[in-house]
């Protein structure tokens, strides 16, 4: 896995989504850092990290997260997950309670668990049915990576984009048929993991405190789906910022997660 290491202090492990790369948390890095071990690898099969050629459900990726944390010495961790990171995040706290000492989660629904219903009416986004489709998204974007990664950037900053040079990075990361295998394999894997995911809130619930934290276009999905889950739970909605939310309010998001993190 690649990974980017900053601080020292009560270990922060952070986890992005689609299309980014351990980048979207850029402007978060310094700001937590100074309190904080700060550690933000790159998803299995994203960005730098190895082209695995399967295990992109929830599950796996949380035992990628556990390991890492292992070898790093850490044994306890505030973990903030947006997107495709959300689904890991989930799985670790629930499967390995007394590792994550805080969960910080946003924009995202939680696949499988009921209380999204309002958000999903009109069925999932369009991407998630193009993505799923073994082979087909990839033969499709590739030569066109680039066009494809700054939709979701411009939408996901409510038109407003991301400064160059992370826009470039991101779109870097993504360019290749391979590197859109790795990441569409998570969509393919989206029905096993709602079934990991059913399974385990049937097993054991969040004991540690949760901080959910909704923008557009997912709003307060998840904070309904998980507060019957949850023995602590704080939700916050910021309604002027897309959903890439710590590239597109950075400074909102700061003043919510940092007395979070405590």
């Amino acid at each position: 896995m690649n990974v980017a290491l900053a601080g020292d202090g009560p270990a922060v492990l952070l986890l992005h989504g689609f299309p980014h790369t351990w980048r979207v948390w850029e402007h978060m890095l310094g700001p937590l850092a100074a309190r904080h071990r700060v550690i933000a690898p790159d998803l299995r099969g994203f960005g730098a990290s190895e082209r695995a050629a399967a295990g992109y459900d929830a599950d796996t990726l949380a035992d990628d997260a556990r390991a890492l944390l292992t070898s790093l010495g850490v044994t306890s961790a505030a973990v903030v997950a947006i997107d495709a990171g959300v689904a890991p995040a989930l799985s670790l706290a629930l499967r390995h309670p007394g590792l994550v000492r805080r969960l910080a989660v946003m924009e995202a629904v939680a696949g499988g668990l009921p209380g999204a219903e309002e958000f999903l009416a009109g069925g999932p986004p369009w991407w998630f049915g193009f993505h799923a489709v073994p082979g087909l998204a990839e033969s499709v974007l590739d030569g066109n990576e680039a066009r494809y990664v700054d939709f979701f950037l411009d939408s996901g900053t409510l038109g407003e984009g991301v400064p160059p040079a992370v826009r470039d990075a991101f779109v870097a990361a993504y360019t290749g048929r391979e590197a859109l295998r790795c990441a569409f394999s998570y969509y393919r894997a989206l029905p096993e993991s709602a079934r990991q995911m059913r399974r385990a809130v049937e097993r054991a619930r969040f004991t540690m405190p949760v901080l959910t934290v909704g923008a557009q276009p997912v709003g307060t999905a998840l904070e309904h789906q998980l507060r019957p889950l949850a023995d602590d739970l704080t939700g916050h909605r910021l309604d002027d910022c897309g959903h890439i939310v710590p590239l597109h309010r950075p400074a909102a998001l700061l003043r919510i997660l940092s007395p979070f993190l405590g």
